[in-house]
């Protein structure tokens, strides 16, 4: 059946006392394995004895913005946006293949411009791997401009800095 049959995507900001993995930590495993130099952390770091209740809900509250998408009940992935000094860095955006095409990460980008305004930040900033075509044009969509490279940037895999002045 064509869409009009499905439920809607929505959108839940920071999940309180719920571990991260019971809403959307399965789908930022899931991000790492499928595109592993997307993330700032590796698949290991999470797995085995990175895979803490306690280091899910760290993450929870030491990054100051989170949000899930879902869709007919099920994550289909997350956002983060860390509050900096004048800015917020958006981190950590990865869409479940199955949902990709519909709109879930133009909505996520949307939540942390928005919370980001809210906190009277002048910018918004994130670094894209140079070779990620679909997140460059997602951020072109919504007026980020290249700055450069990261300056977090490995050379073996460099990122490319993204600025949208809000």
């Amino acid at each position: 059946m064509g869409r009009s049959s499905e439920r809607p995507l929505f959108l839940r900001e920071r999940w309180g006392a719920y571990p991260q993995r019971d809403r959307g930590g399965a789908h930022r495993i899931k991000g790492i394995r499928e595109v592993p130099s997307a993330f700032g952390s590796t698949l290991a770091d999470w797995q085995g004895a990175g895979d803490r209740e306690e280091r899910w809900r760290e993450r929870l509250m030491t990054v100051s913005f989170n949000v899930a998408a879902l869709k007919d009940g099920r994550p289909v992935e997350m956002v983060s946006g860390v509050q900096g000094e004048l800015d917020v860095e958006l981190i950590s955006l990865w869409v479940a293949p199955f949902a990709r095409g519909q709109g879930v990460g133009d909505r996520l980008v949307g939540a942390v411009m928005a919370w980001a305004r809210g906190q009277g930040a002048d910018r918004v900033v994130l670094s894209v791997k140079t070779d990620n075509e679909p997140a460059r044009r997602l951020y072109g969509r919504h007026g980020f401009v290249e700055a450069g490279l990261s300056p977090e940037s490995d050379p073996a895999s460099p990122e490319v800095w993204f600025i949208r002045l809000l």
